[in-house]
């Protein structure tokens, strides 16, 4: 069977740092060409500055993977669906709901794949998590994704421009553990956003959570205004006692004080094996939870100012 053919649209450091080798690593995947503004690439691939440049090229493209700014993914998306091609969208799928329902209509129709990808719930710990809280009824839960702006996202103006999601951007990952981990359903119940006088998007956002399977105890601390090291950690105790600490972004799993042994191929080579395995039999993977809980976050959040921040 001859290798997929598939374009990167908006190649920038995500995609130079997780798509290319998990791409290179497949060999059910061939990198057809790239796709960047500034018409960077990787050599020997085919570069363009525009999707359009690229659907016009008529290179015999099977699929592209979308890692553009979500501001812009939903018209590169629909355009790359009525050409024929199966899709996998980076994280956050879109700037909203209605758009990633459309686009999962439209595939739908066009018997094309759609992949939502929410890599972290592809960490070497989250199942063994899942598997571990599976039934039960939980006490308390403390999650902690803090990071510095300026190393994830250098000079990234469009991160706190209106659609650019701010701090959620990277905190959506914390929503799609706990939408891959938690034993019921999961909701928002307030929320205050930090949002610097200068911004468009909050830097900051302490939210509070429910839950029918939960107690009142519940909260998410998201800031990007850390120094130093990241933290990215979801402590959890259940009702019968049971410790769980899942931290570096769902690759280390403690529970009861004692470390879980975690696996798989890792985050975006294991996302690019399901990916080809829903071409091959012509199903889509579209989960807007994680999303949900943003723009619940945002529909009931409190809106407080905070100082001008500047790159």
């Amino acid at each position: 069977m001859p290798p997929l053919k598939i374009a990167i649209i908006g190649f920038g450091k995500i995609a130079a740092d997780q798509h290319v080798p998990a791409i290179a690593a497949n060999p059910r995947l061939e990198l057809a060409a790239t796709v960047s503004r500034q018409g960077k690439g990787v050599e020997g691939v085919p570069s363009f500055t525009t999707h359009s440049e690229l659907l016009a090229a008529d290179l015999g493209l099977d699929a592209a993977a979308i890692t553009t700014p979500p501001s812009v993914r939903y018209q590169i998306a629909r355009d790359c669906i009525e050409a024929g091609l199966h899709l996998m969208l980076e994280k956050p799928p879109t700037m909203t709901l209605s758009e990633i329902e459309d686009l999962a209509c439209l595939a739908k129709g066009r018997q094309l794949t759609l992949q939502t990808t929410w890599h972290s719930q592809h960490a070497p710990a989250v199942a063994a998590a899942a598997e571990a809280l599976a039934g039960k009824h939980i006490a308390s839960m403390r999650v902690t994704w803090h990071e510095d702006v300026r190393k994830w996202h250098p000079g990234q103006e469009w991160i706190f421009e209106a659609g650019g999601f701010g701090v959620f951007d990277p905190g959506i990952n914390a929503f799609s553990i706990l939408t891959r981990i938690f034993p019921g359903a999961l909701f928002v119940r307030n929320a205050e956003l930090s949002f610097p006088e200068n911004r468009q998007a909050p830097i900051a956002a302490e939210i509070t959570f429910s839950s029918p399977v939960a107690g009142d105890d519940l909260h998410g601390s998201l800031d990007f205004r850390r120094s130093g090291s990241e933290t990215w950690t979801i402590e959890i105790r259940t009702t019968e006692g049971m410790q769980m600490i899942l931290s570096e972004g769902g690759s280390r799993l403690e529970l009861d004080g004692r470390l879980h042994p975690g696996g798989g191929p890792g985050e975006y080579p294991d996302l690019y094996r399901e990916f080809v395995d829903l071409v091959d039999c012509r199903s889509s993977k579209v989960d807007v939870r994680p999303l949900r809980l943003v723009a619940d976050a945002f529909l009931l959040g409190r809106r407080k100012m905070v100082d001008p921040f500047l790159f």
